[in-house]
Formats: C-alpha cells, structure tokens, sequence
C-alpha cells in the first residue's frame, strides 16, 4: 500500500511539472519590413524601356529566418523567439520594383520569372540587414548593391553599392526593426538615385 501511494505521488508530482512547463512555452514573435511605395508616381512619357528585377541574393545567414544581431564584426548572434515573417529578399526585390514603376524612367516594371522580355534586368544583393551592439550602443546597418543589364546586348550597363546605419533609441526587437525599415528605405533611395533613364542607358 505504501508503496502505490508513493507511486501516485510520483505521478502527481510529474503531472505537475509537465503542466508547468506547458505553461511557459514561449513562441516566436514574427516581424516583417515595411518599406512605402511612392506614393504620387510622375508621369510616364518619356520611358522608353522595360525592366525585370531578379530576386535579390543574400548571404545564407540572412535569409533563415530569425533577426540577426552582432556583438563584433566577427561573431553573428541570432534571436531566437524574434524572426522574419516574410523573407527580407523578397521585401526588398518588391520595394526595388515599386519605387521603379513609380518613379516612371521605364515603361514596364516587373519581378524576373526567368523568361523575361524586358529590355534590362536589374540584379542585386542584400549585403547587410543587421543590428550592431558593439558600437557604443545600438545601431542598425544596411547595405545593398545592384546591377543594370541590358538584355540584347549582355553588357553591364550600371553597378552601384550603398549603406545606411542609423542608431536605435530604444532597446527592442520591435523598434530595432521599425528601424531596419526606415534604414532600408533611404538605403534603397540611394541606390536607385544614380540610375539612369533608359535613353541613357541605351547610349552606353
């Protein structure tokens, strides 16, 4: 008799435990970039091509899904419980083609499906997406580069890499990434500034 009920309170005690720690299971908290179209497009009369954007590349480290944040420029540390909910490419292949069907230097815009008809394919890479902690505080850092190619003649017609950082007031998950968006924002306004229309590509 003794012995079953030290049994039963083996159980009880193990059941207990189980709903305890059923209790503090923790779930990840999903964040995506937001980056603004423009929003009042220029008239288009003076476009005279068309233009594909191929999916941007990354390193592999940016692209597994949780947020990234360095402690040195050696060491890469991830957030466990704090992830991308869409994959940062494909947010900044869409903003890349948004501010281009916006801003009207092409008559056609369109993401790359690899059959493409378009007079130029614009490539790219997401260099960086990262919080900085080693810096004297917090900081965010982006960087992006892009190539213009012309597709009748195969010839790289423009190249051109940037970043951005800014620092971060608050120390938090969600504000560090309000702050990927806004850094990423004028990141990708920088690399499309000195993007010629096409005319002008076409004479290069």
């Amino acid at each position: 008799m003794k012995t079953r009920w030290i049994n039963v309170f083996i159980m009880v005690a193990l059941s207990a435990t189980l709903i305890g720690c059923a209790g503090k299971i923790k779930y990840p908290t999903y964040y995506t970039l937001q980056v603004p179209p423009i929003s009042d497009p220029p008239q288009q009369d003076r476009a005279a091509a068309s233009i594909a954007v191929r999916e941007f590349r990354s390193a592999t480290y940016l692209r597994e899904g949780p947020i990234v944040y360095r402690t040195s420029p050696e060491q890469i540390g991830f957030y466990e419980y704090h992830r991308w909910a869409v994959d940062p490419r494909e947010v900044v292949t869409n903003a890349i083609a948004d501010r281009l069907r916006g801003d009207g230097r092409f008559t056609d815009v369109k993401i790359y499906d690899g059959h493409s008809n378009s007079d130029y394919i614009l490539t790219g890479r997401l260099e960086k997406l990262d919080e900085v902690d080693y810096k004297k505080g917090v900081k965010v850092e982006v960087a992006l580069s892009a190539q213009l190619i012309e597709v009748r003649t195969g010839k790289t017609t423009w190249v051109n890499s940037v970043s951005d950082s800014s620092r971060v007031d608050e120390r938090s998950v969600s504000t560090v990434v309000a702050e990927m968006s806004h850094t990423m924002d004028r990141a990708i306004q920088k690399l499309l500034s000195s993007l010629p229309a096409p005319a002008t590509v076409a004479r290069n």
